[in-house]
C-alpha cells in the first residue's frame, strides 16, 4: 500500500511563496503518478497538478499555471508543489494524490490519498 503525507502547509501573506511537500511511506511511490488538488471551504475539490511517475510531464489547472511547480524526487519518495505569487484565492485544503496507472484531473483517478495540509493566504 501507498501511505502519504503532506506537509509544508501554514499562513502566508498574499505575494508570499510557499513549498509543500508530500512524502510517501513505501516504495512503490516510484510507480505511481501523483497529483496535487485542493479545496477550499464550502466549494468542491478541484484540480492543481499532476506528475507523471517519470517527472516528464506535467500538467497544471489554469489558475496554478505560471505560479505553481510540481516536482518529484523519486529517491526520497517526495512530491512537492512550490507555489509562488500566492493570492487569497489559493487558501484551501492541499490533497496530495498517487495513482499507479493515471495522472488526470479528476480525483476519482487516484487511488491513494493524504490528509491534506492547509494553505492560507491573506491579504
Amino acid at each position: 500500500q501507498v501511505q502519504l503525507v503532506e506537509s509544508g502547509g501554514g499562513l502566508v501573506q498574499a505575494g508570499g511563496s510557499l513549498r509543500l511537500s508530500c512524502a510517501a511511506s513505501r516504495r512503490t511511490f516510484s510507480s505511481c503518478h501523483m497529483g496535487w488538488f485542493r479545496q477550499a471551504p464550502g466549494k468542491e475539490r478541484e484540480f492543481v497538478a499532476t506528475i507523471s511517475w517519470s517527472g516528464g510531464y506535467t500538467n497544471y489547472a489554469d489558475s496554478a499555471k505560471g505560479r505553481f511547480t510540481i516536482s518529484r524526487d523519486n529517491a526520497k519518495n517526495t512530491v512537492y508543489l512550490q507555489m509562488k505569487r500566492l493570492k487569497t484565492e489559493d487558501t484551501a485544503v492541499y490533497y496530495c494524490a498517487a495513482d499507479k496507472y493515471y495522472y488526470g484531473t479528476h480525483s476519482n483517478e487516484y487511488d491513494y490519498w493524504g490528509q491534506g495540509t492547509q494553505v492560507t493566504v491573506s491579504s
